[in-house]
């Protein structure tokens, strides 16, 4: 299900969604509008400001000014590279390089947009009372909202400043670096609060399906506490999840991105998009707050790379990022990993025998494979306006196979081998491979399934990097250890916030 127009925007409220730590939203004063504390009474009120977070989430994932998390976290990997041509949106570019500098624009942009949900959250968080059992519940929901933006943000920046309320006078704006270790500690406790009062995936209505589940916020925690090597805590949860029998993996690897199985058994939590706005070449807010994923057209394959007109592939051309690099495509050939590589990338030869032309071999970034997960298909986008402006693909931020992997790494390091491989071979079974039967050597294993399994879908790179394997597998495309472990706190941000100066930006920068 997509987000229902009447829920788009919180149109006219005061939540405020100020985009950073700087005090520049303070200068107007909006007139005519309502204020959170005489708007959120109702059930019905709350809930439509609910619904305003995740549109705030939506924006961070895909928008018209090019900086989407989902890209962002997998560009510094060794499965995808930037794509287009060298000198096509830099910012991306030079992340992909390890060219990463403290004023790159797409850092700027998604640091700006996880405030912005941030403090919608706190809004929530902070001014509703909790007298009904709806309003309780989305309360709890909007903590584990803020609790998995912040997990975004340690994972990306590490410290940042910590803001579990919203500013109320200029002097409130500029808050400290938290550290690493007290940004954790505000994420457990915001999943911790909020589990007990958060809905299973099966109690929502199907038209909020999309919303954050107890599950959801048990895989998340969990992440949190594997990501801090707490591996007991950390398999406790995803136990939890695995146990509750609210998911389940489909059970046709090609299946999981395709639009029937949006918000189906393996999903825990999807970025959604929709085509209802019908858009244009006039009427596409290229500045932002767009419902479609126009990301999706960004990644498509490139029309003077790839030639599709007489492929019998259902895909249609995009505009070129989101490159296979040849190191994922060996690596599923290496594996003899027929069903997850056919579904997440297509060879030179397979694709010219789908009467595919490849117009330019030697063009920028192209290792000899075209990407197939999340790629541009036909059935996906809208027949009315510009099929290129109105993708309707989720992303799948959070999927089953994924807390399979998860629960597998957390019991590989809690000394439970044997928990680790019923696990880890779930999702080998899916894939046709044989079961792994040895405990030789369970880590690499781990290290394997998460690279075929998760390919594309940003979890490579920070894998590496906190398997301490980034500069093995990274170094000879620029990574440098004691650096590149994280990004750098966008430097617009130091500039404007009185409680930081240059001392607290990232090593390396």
């Amino acid at each position: 299900m997509k987000f229902l127009n009447r829920y788009k925007l919180i149109a006219g409220l005061s939540i405020l969604l100020f985009s950073s730590c700087s005090e520049s939203f303070l200068e107007v004063e909006p007139t005519g509008r309502l204020t959170s504390e005489s708007y959120l009474k109702t059930d019905d009120e709350v809930k439509t400001a609910m619904i305003g977070v995740y549109n705030s989430m939506q924006h961070n994932f895909s928008n018209g000014s090019w900086a989407s998390v989902f890209f962002i976290k997998n560009l510094p990997g060794d499965d995808c590279m930037a794509g287009s041509s060298e000198g096509d949106q830099t910012g991306y570019q030079n992340i992909d390089d390890f060219k990463i500098q403290t004023d790159n624009v797409k850092l700027e942009l998604i640091w700006t947009n996880f405030y912005k949900t941030i403090n919608s959250a706190n809004t929530l968080i902070n001014k509703v009372e909790g007298d009904t059992d709806a309003k309780k519940a989305m309360i709890a929901e909007a903590k584990a909202i803020r609790a998995y933006t912040y997990l975004e943000l340690v994972t990306l920046f590490g410290g940042v400043p910590l803001m579990t309320t919203n500013p109320t006078d200029e002097g409130a704006y500029h808050q400290p670096r938290a550290t690493a270790a007290e940004i954790y500690a505000q994420i457990e406790t915001d999943f911790t609060e909020a589990i007990p009062d958060l809905p299973l995936k099966s109690e929502y209505d199907p038209a909020d399906i999309f919303r954050f589940s107890k599950g959801t916020a048990q895989a998340f925690l969990g992440k949190a506490y594997l990501y801090q090597q707490k591996y007991s805590d950390a398999a406790t949860q995803l136990a939890s999840v695995i146990s509750s029998g609210e998911y389940d993996l489909v059970p046709d690897f090609a299946d999981v991105w395709s639009k029937e199985t949006e918000f189906g058994d393996e999903s825990l939590f999807e970025i959604s998009y929709t085509a209802q706005e019908v858009y244009d070449w006039g009427n596409f807010p290229w500045g932002g707050g767009n419902e479609s994923n126009i990301e999706v057209q960004l990644q498509g394959p490139r029309s003077d790379l790839f030639d599709l007109s007489n492929s019998t592939l259902p895909i249609i051309n995009g505009w070129g990022f989101n490159m296979p690099s040849a190191k994922i495509g060996h690596a599923f050939e290496a594996e003899n990993d027929v069903v997850r590589g056919a579904a997440t990338l297509i060879s030179a030869a397979d694709f010219e025998a789908t009467g595919g032309v490849i117009r330019d071999p030697n063009a920028h970034d192209y290792e000899g494979y075209m990407r197939m997960k999340y790629v541009t298909r036909s059935g996906e986008t809208s027949d009315q306006g510009i099929g290129e402006l109105n993708y309707t693909t989720n992303w799948r931020i959070l999927r089953y196979a994924d807390v399979l992997l998860m629960a597998a790494e957390a019991y590989h390091f809690n000394s439970q081998d044997g928990m680790a491989l019923t696990e880890l071979n779930k999702v080998r079974e899916r894939a046709q491979l044989d079961d792994i039967t040895s405990s030789d050597d369970v880590f690499l294993a781990i290290v394997k399934e998460r690279e075929l399994e998760l390919a594309f879908e940003g979890s490579r790179y920070w894998d590496l990097v906190r398997w301490n394997l980034a500069s093995q597998e990274l170094g000879d495309l620029g990574y440098q250890a004691n650096k590149n472990e994280l990004f750098p706190i966008p430097q617009n941000e130091i500039i404007a916030n009185n409680a930081m100066s240059a001392d607290d930006q990232n090593p390396g920068y």
